[in-house]
């Protein structure tokens, strides 16, 4: 919270926290985190982040209670980033879903070509899981 809220630096701009490896020793810490946007973006925030590390670690020093304050090191996580180029690739390569897989957010379709109707079953329950029709849901001016 302290990178997206408190961090004044110019430089921190699209940083996620994807994960945090403290040592045995718990004296210092390997924050992982990903940036969106170029390389050269990537790099500066990286630099800015490191820069902002005292502040940072003041910061954790505030919320947690350890013998010693954990030093903070940046590492950038490509991860998202490779996850979303993957999805890309196999996009290009699988062919498209055939017609005959209908997904469960669309509207089937009857043997006429008619979208058809899809009712939901009625639940005897109320809201808050009384029954229908029990005294319970009678308005509260009515119990008066």
């Amino acid at each position: 919270m302290a990178i997206l809220t408190q961090v004044r630096d110019p430089r921190v701009q699209n940083v996620t926290v994807t994960a945090v490896e403290m040592d045995p020793d718990m004296r210092s810490a390997t924050v992982h985190v990903s940036v969106m946007g170029s390389p050269a973006k990537e790099e500066l925030a990286l630099k800015g982040l490191a820069n902002s590390a005292g502040f940072l670690q003041a910061q954790v020093a505030e919320r947690i209670e350890t013998r010693y304050t954990p030093r903070l090191k940046f590492k950038l996580d490509n991860g998202v980033k490779r996850s979303i180029e993957i999805a890309r690739m196999l996009s290009e390569v699988l062919p498209p879903p055939s017609p005959a897989a209908v997904a469960p957010s669309q509207t089937p379709v009857s043997d006429a070509g008619t979208p058809s109707t899809v009712e939901e079953p009625v639940s005897p329950v109320g809201p808050v899981g009384l029954p229908v029709g029990s005294k319970d849901m009678e308005k509260p001016e009515e119990r008066a």
